[in-house]
């Protein structure tokens, strides 16, 4: 089975951001990708709305829902912060995806540490799983912390893809793939589902894919920048045919 493609909408609602005219729309972004193959769409709310806003969720919410009930929605973010629980307890989406962000972090920039946040992490898992809402945890290519969050009983987890992709882009790809490709393998030894993303591009996506059993795939900002260049439908196949070949 092909690797998912879930595609996140943060940058076209930064740009919509930029001024008060409600384009490039959120809503439109999220139809094209579907309608071009898409398996689902990605948000990640943070507290300051600096990009995706709380209400945006509501909206895709009642679109996915009267539009497109199979599709996958993912909301990402950090389940101590903000309204996240609040949104995301309410709106029910297929997936969680929580992620240890800082507020005032530019972007998500590490994994949990489970060591450290698994009893606070616990609780807030059954309470989504509770829901029937599938959770997964945002990770660092880490074995020892992937084994301890199969202990804590996610359904997936995300692997953070940047020091992969900035290892691919200095050429040292060969050093950092094998990281990846072992922790994934740990992971799906202990009952979890894979995910990645962050920083996966045209470039370096083939050869992640080259490791067995990733499910989906998360990507925003070079698949919008791609967008500006080919058009949302475009760039979306552009990715759906690299991973048609995994």
């Amino acid at each position: 089975m092909a690797t998912q493609l879930s595609v996140n909408l943060n940058k076209v609602a930064l740009l919509r951001n930029s001024r008060n005219l409600g384009i490039p729309s959120v809503l439109k972004a999220a139809r094209m990708a579907l309608e071009a193959g898409a398996y689902g769409v990605t948000v990640h709310p943070r507290p300051d709305e600096r990009h995706i806003r709380y209400a945006d969720v509501d909206e895709l919410d009642v679109l996915l829902e009267a539009e497109y009930p199979t599709v996958e929605f993912n909301i990402e973010g950090n389940p101590f912060l903000g309204r996240f629980m609040e949104v995301v307890t309410r709106v029910r989406p297929t997936q969680a995806t929580l992620v240890p962000d800082d507020p005032n972090a530019f972007t998500s920039d590490r994994g949990w540490d489970i060591a450290k946040d698994g009893d606070r992490l616990r609780p807030i898992l059954k309470q989504l799983q509770d829901l029937g809402i599938r959770v997964s945890l945002f990770m660092d290519p880490d074995v020892e912390q992937i084994r301890l969050a199969g202990e804590l009983g996610p359904e997936r987890i995300e692997l953070y893809t940047e020091p992969y992709a900035t290892a691919f882009r200095d050429g040292k790809v060969d050093e950092s793939w094998p990281v990846y490709a072992e922790a994934a393998k740990l992971a799906r030894a202990v009952g979890l589902g894979v995910n990645a993303g962050h920083d996966l591009n045209l470039n370096n996506l083939a050869k992640f894919c080259e490791i067995p059993g990733i499910l989906e795939v998360s990507i925003g900002h070079a698949l919008t920048a791609d967008a500006l260049e080919m058009g949302m439908p475009e760039a979306v196949r552009h990715y759906l045919a690299i991973l048609a070949k995994d």
